[in-house]
């Protein structure tokens, strides 16, 4: 379930076929065996009004825990921006060689980073993360190293920059990681194949059901896809752009 989670296009294709083929048995099978007899008709009326209900208020509610997560993708991207910028002006109190080569670092630190957002190949994206790493340690390294050789507040002032850079990349990728859980995808799509189930076994004749057997699906797939589109870092259409680090990249390159 989660590596479908990561092709909204995929999920569709699943939840349409599996909204259908519902709505189909509960036109066909289920009729076979009971027909709704023309005195309970109100009383499932208010039954298959209250399970489409549910269904929209769950499908609300996690459209907007999608939303949720894409915003604080979005507020992570622009506070890196921040953290990464701030570091590179207070990379002035170092001493001038080390001063060179954590402004160096944070140039290709900076590359790396709007890789991360742009690429969707597995493999490219490991690579991004082990020279991430590596510019990490290489950057904490040189401050610590001008630290130790002059323990002065100013310095300590590079230090704590250095420090909100990382802990800046940590929270980005806690909040890539942070997606809604495949257990409510299953219950949800449980409750909608329900729902579905209702509409067929509700609609007076396949004929006369015809429309309803493909709207009701068709809507609840579209709603499905839009929702993993938004929670799918990558593997959407909807993605977070790093507008922030390029404007700050093209900043430094004019530096």
């Amino acid at each position: 379930m989660q590596n479908i989670l990561h092709y909204p296009a995929r999920l569709f294709i699943i939840s349409l076929v599996l909204m259908w083929l519902s709505a189909r048995l509960g036109a066909t099978l289920l009729r076979r065996f009971r027909k709704i007899e023309d005195e309970a008709r109100e009383d499932f009326s208010v039954i298959q009004a209250a399970t489409l209900t549910l269904l929209a208020l769950i499908i609300g509610f996690t459209f907007s825990m999608a939303v949720g997560r894409y915003d604080q993708r979005k507020n992570y991207e622009e506070e890196e921006a921040n953290a990464i910028g701030t570091e590179y002006i207070r990379a002035e109190l170092l001493p001038a060689a080390d001063a060179a080569m954590v402004r160096g670092l944070l140039k290709a630190y900076i590359e790396e980073r709007v890789l991360f957002y742009t690429t969707r190949d597995e493999q490219e994206l490991a690579k991004v993360n082990a020279e991430t790493e590596r510019l990490q340690d290489a950057m904490w390294s040189t401050v610590k190293q001008a630290a130790t050789a002059q323990p002065t507040p100013i310095v300590a002032l590079a230090v704590s920059g250095m420090n909100d850079v990382l802990n800046a990349q940590g929270y980005t990728q806690a909040a890539w990681w942070n997606r809604i859980p495949a257990a409510a995808w299953v219950l949800m799509m449980l409750i909608a194949m329900g729902a579905n189930l209702l509409v067929g076994y509700g609609a007076r004749g396949l004929k006369a059901g015809a429309g309803l057997l493909l709207i009701v699906p068709l809507l609840v797939s579209l709603s499905f896809t839009l929702i993993a589109d938004i929670d799918s870092p990558r593997g959407g259409m909807i993605r977070v752009k790093p507008l922030n680090l390029h404007a700050l990249a093209d900043s430094m390159r004019r530096h």
